[in-house]
């Protein structure tokens, strides 16, 4: 195979995989408010341990 076919197929195959970040309710440690994002709030946060697909927090989204 040539250099352009290879790296042709390398590409479709990592963009296949390709998905967005889970949302993950995180629990404020001062005063036990939620609040569902996908990365880190600050070291006053926890966050639970359920991936969401959406920004509400709603559909769980199933681990791989």
């Amino acid at each position: 195979m040539n250099k352009l076919a290879v790296s042709l197929l390398l590409f479709c195959s990592t963009a296949l995989n390709a998905a967005p970040a889970p949302f993950y309710w995180w629990v404020s440690k001062v005063d036990g408010s939620r609040v569902c994002a996908q990365g880190p709030l600050g070291a006053g946060w926890e966050r639970v341990e359920r991936p969401y697909k959406d920004s509400r927090c709603e559909k769980l989204a199933f681990a791989k």
